[in-house]
């Protein structure tokens, strides 16, 4: 590879279309994901029909939902809900849940008003069918033992319900009393949105010492982030234990005969081994949800993990297919590493676009781009992409991670990108990234290109990615200086890669490492905003 900097202006013909099954070597790496998919704790995915919806918390303050065809991509998102500003459920919004009961698309989630030991369980219902849309508030959940009068409710947070034979049963984790120790427990409903008994607890939660905060004799049991799992004739609550805090959160499971009373505690068997573990840098595996593949064919997990072995709550969203034994009993197996490729599940139909591309931004919206980092750090409004800055609903446990948002369905080999790019904060990279796949949450979490300007130190760099670091190609010299608008231009055909900046070339060189895949915008550890972006392909 040769390298020249400031020199050659590379001549390039006009746009067309091209075919992906013109050279389909060249596009097979997009046949490929790699974990983590997303930011966030607590991920609820579920499937209807086409689709999945995938449930998060906003800001604490409120409930967004996304909608997509793949279990790897979040999709379009709409906030469904924002807390009110007085009353029991104004804060703390934790796990939301959406599930498709009796006809009706019910969230349920935990609340406070602004103190953890006032943590309740509330309800939502959609007003009509489509559950991106506007919700009814159905008021809090009673999850305490005096189902006659409604008095003393007790904490309780991660609700989810249990259809069962023709009946419906809530299960959460909750306090015995005023005490911070958690139990799963259930009890019945009468509909969606009532308790219809007293909660009875479903098992003992320090049996063993991995089921315990710290994993010690002196810490309490915990219990929590219950969910439902069926075989033909079985039923497995899969939960989280020991803290949530600590690298030690992991997955055990309670089952029960199908034939057998849910709310009778003696028919709930643990698991005397934890069946999901984290390992090497996957820390902490806990509070899963359930799919299956788009054909059917698989089932898969969706979870969050750790990103350091600190305590602390900042996590990332991860997901694997599982397997299941003769008689259907689920084998999660080993958590999967960041960074390796994996093929997408089973069914996808995957229908790459590579004609012209172009955004303004003008929606306000994000919906035909994929954005992997955390949702404090990124906004679209007043027709500009924000990256790196303080959204609008920032959220808890926010961390930096190289924030890029990528064109979703669009991959292309031969192509100019234009954008224009202003630095809003800070001094370090801000730019686009070109010829990816494979892009994940974190800062060097993708295979492709980068070209960005850099105002700390007055220079546009070109690099690559290989998924885990980062390699410096070239670099040219240029007065980069923040609170400025810049045009920034990329131009590749084969090998040969040139960077402009407001028309002048900086950077011109070879590098045949990606010779096709997605593009977008990225920064690092900086607030900038983007706009006007296109990508014309080349013949």
């Amino acid at each position: 590879m040769k390298c020249f900097v400031l020199c050659l202006v590379m001549l390039m013909g006009a746009s067309s279309c091209r075919a992906l099954d013109a050279d389909a070597d060249t596009f097979e790496l997009l046949n490929y994901w790699t974990n983590p998919i997303a930011e966030g704790a607590d991920p609820w995915m579920t499937r209807l029909g086409d689709h999945y919806y995938f449930c998060q918390s906003a800001g604490d303050a409120g409930i967004m939902i996304w909608k997509s065809d793949c279990i790897t991509d979040k999709g379009t998102m709409r906030r469904v809900w924002t807390a009110p500003k007085a009353g029991w459920n104004r804060a703390q919004i934790w796990a939301p849940e959406l599930h498709y009961l009796g006809g009706r698309w019910y969230i349920y989630y935990a609340a406070s008003d602004g103190r953890n030991e006032t943590h309740r369980m509330g309800v939502l219902r959609a007003r009509t069918d489509d559950p991106q849309g506007a919700y009814e508030d159905l008021g809090m959940l009673y999850t305490g033992d005096a189902i006659a009068t409604g008095a003393d409710n007790r904490w309780a947070i991660d609700g989810t319900p249990l259809e069962h034979r023709g009946k419906l049963y809530f299960v959460w984790s909750g306090w015995q009393d005023d005490r911070d120790i958690q139990w799963n427990y259930i009890a019945e409903m009468t509909n969606p949105w009532t308790i219809a008994s007293n909660r009875v607890r479903l098992a003992a939660n320090d049996t063993h010492l991995w089921e315990r905060v710290d994993e010690s004799p002196d810490g309490r049991g915990l219990h929590e982030a219950a969910q439902i799992l069926k075989s033909d004739d079985k039923i497995y609550i899969v939960y989280s234990c020991s803290g949530s805090w600590q690298a030690s959160y992991k997955l055990n499971w309670l089952w029960m005969d199908n034939d057998d009373d849910p709310m009778d505690p003696a028919s709930w068997h643990k698991s005397p081994q934890p069946v999901f573990v984290g390992e090497d840098r996957v820390l902490g595996t806990g509070h899963p949800s359930f799919v299956t593949s788009p054909d059917g064919a698989e089932d898969w997990i969706v979870y969050h993990t750790k990103i350091s072995p600190q305590h602390g709550w900042q996590r990332v969203v991860m997901a694997q297919p599982f397997s299941r034994t003769q008689d259907g009993t689920p084998v999660f197996g080993k958590p999967v590493q960041p960074g390796e490729l994996l093929p997408y599940p089973s069914g996808r139909k995957i229908a790459w676009r590579t004609d012209a591309f172009s955004e303004s931004f003008e929606d306000n919206l994000l919906d035909r781009w994929v954005y992997y980092g955390h949702s404090s750090y990124v906004d679209v409004k007043e027709g500009r992409l924000h990256l790196g800055g303080q959204a609008a609903f920032p959220r808890s446990n926010a961390f930096r991670t190289g924030e890029k948002a990528l064109v979703r369905g669009h991959a292309w080999r031969d192509f100019v990108l234009t954008t224009q790019v202003f630095i809003q904060d800070g001094r370090r990279d801000a730019g686009v990234v070109f010829r990816v796949h494979a892009p994940a949450t974190g800062y060097d979490a993708m295979r492709g290109y980068f070209a960005g300007i850099i105002p700390e130190s007055g220079r546009v760099v070109l690099g690559r990615m290989d998924g885990f670091r980062w390699h410096e190609i070239a670099r040219g010299d240029a007065p980069i200086q923040p609170r400025r608008r810049y045009e920034l231009r990329v131009e590749a055909r084969g090998d040969a890669l040139g960077v402009f900046l407001d028309g002048k070339p900086i950077i011109t060189c070879r590098d045949d490492q990606y010779p096709a895949g997605m593009a977008g915008v990225r920064v690092v550890d900086t607030h900038a905003t983007f706009d006007n972006f296109e990508v014309v392909p080349l013949p």
